[in-house]
């Protein structure tokens, strides 16, 4: 006896809902599964710069309106990781009324978000011209840290200066512009020119 025709296509509906209501639950499952793999993946993260200036200066006032220093490079580029700027051939002018201008320049270099550290790599050269009472200083290294609010720059690389006509080599360097000291750190070796006699 066979089954009435109406009660065969229940069947087969039942059959197909059922199927249906299958493959949507197997679809929920692995779009689950994929986003719990998604969120448990770490995140790439953003190397390369968010924008960047080429040709730049950027000029730090007194409160006497005058420059206290300036930094200008032939490119500069934001790190968004970190907020760093990461400038090449950089230059970097400090000014004061009380002493002579001074400029140190590298191949590249990196300046704290805060723009208060400046780190300078590969060939860094410091230049203050002679002016009154203060000599003739040069300075080469291969890092130097300029800490701009304070005046300073300091290595822990080997360093050689030039101060007026006396040469100085060592490593380590801590020189405050502002009292204009200068301390080496160890292995120091000094070539001191003899005075200027008067004629």
């Amino acid at each position: 006896m066979t089954a009435p025709p109406f009660i065969n296509r229940i069947g087969m509906l039942s059959l197909l809902v059922g199927s249906a209501v299958l493959v949507l639950i197997s679809f929920w499952v692995m779009e689950v599964m994929r986003r719990s793999a998604d969120e448990a993946a770490p995140r790439a993260v953003r190397i390369e710069p968010d924008y960047f200036v080429e040709n730049f200066t950027y000029i730090r006032l007194s409160q006497a309106r005058g420059a206290r220093y300036n930094i200008s490079g032939k490119l500069l580029e934001h790190n968004p990781v970190d907020d760093t700027h990461h400038i090449r051939l950089p230059e970097v002018n400090s000014y004061s009324d009380e002493r002579p201008p001074v400029k140190a320049t590298a191949q590249r270099g990196i300046v704290s978000p805060d723009n208060t550290k400046v780190h300078l790599y590969e060939d860094v050269r410091i230049d203050r011209p002679a002016s009154g009472s203060a000599q003739l200083f040069k300075m080469r290294s291969d890092y130097l840290l300029v800490l701009t609010d304070e005046d300073i720059v300091r290595t822990d690389k080997p360093v050689e200066i030039t101060l007026g006509k006396s040469v100085l080599r060592g490593t380590g360097m801590v020189a405050n512009n502002a009292t204009r000291q200068l301390q080496l750190g160890s292995a120091v070796h000094a070539t001191f020119a003899p005075p200027d006699r008067a004629r």
